[in-house]
């Protein structure tokens, strides 16, 4: 009734100044209201970008591990290739020695295991390289949900900050009694 009877205008200087201290409450809740969605949209749109630049800087570290690992295997056979070519020209220049009998047989087996040993070397190294190779992909996978979910977290807050309906009328109404009771 005491609300009613200021916005109607009963003791003109007090409803005048009612009038008015309510108009610039709704008027301000309205503005915060509008200014608190404008500023969740903003983080919106920044995580947009953002979630676009982790998504990329995840492809290239990705495509450098991969071009890393074939550069890596390309080597390892190519050392493979020479030592067997090496392993080659040892056994004919033992076979051109003319030794003779058991003599060259232990001398050519002992060539063979050593090509052997050397490929089984660079074959562990390269199997060691594709399992870190494997971590390291799932390195990058990690940081990127990571980042993804920061992001996802800040849109989540910066929404969460917009008042709803509700509480911008429940200010309002607040705000307005402690206005009518400081003109009374």
């Amino acid at each position: 009734m005491c609300v009613g009877a200021a916005l109607l205008g009963a003791g003109t200087t007090a409803a005048t100044a009612f009038n008015i201290g309510l108009g610039l409450t709704i008027a301000n809740a309205f503005v915060g209201r509008a200014a608190a969605k404008s500023r969740a949209d903003q983080t919106y749109n920044q995580a947009l970008i953002a979630n676009r630049s982790a998504e990329r800087d995840k492809r290239l570290k990705q495509q450098a591990l991969a071009e890393q690992k074939r550069a890596k295997e390309v080597q390892s056979y190519q050392n493979i290739f020479a030592r067997n070519i090496e392993a080659l020209q040892a056994n004919r220049a033992i076979i051109a020695s003319e030794q003779a009998g058991t003599t060259i047989g232990l001398l050519l087996m002992d060539n063979e295991r050593q090509s052997a040993n050397y490929r089984e070397s660079i074959n562990q190294s390269l199997e060691s390289f594709r399992r870190q190779y494997d971590r390291n992909i799932l390195v990058t996978e990690a940081e990127f949900e990571n980042r993804r979910n920061d992001l996802q977290s800040s849109i989540n807050d910066a929404y969460n900050q917009i008042p709803t309906l509700g509480q911008t009328l429940l200010n309002i109404g607040t705000g307005a009694l402690n206005q009518y009771s400081l003109l009374r």
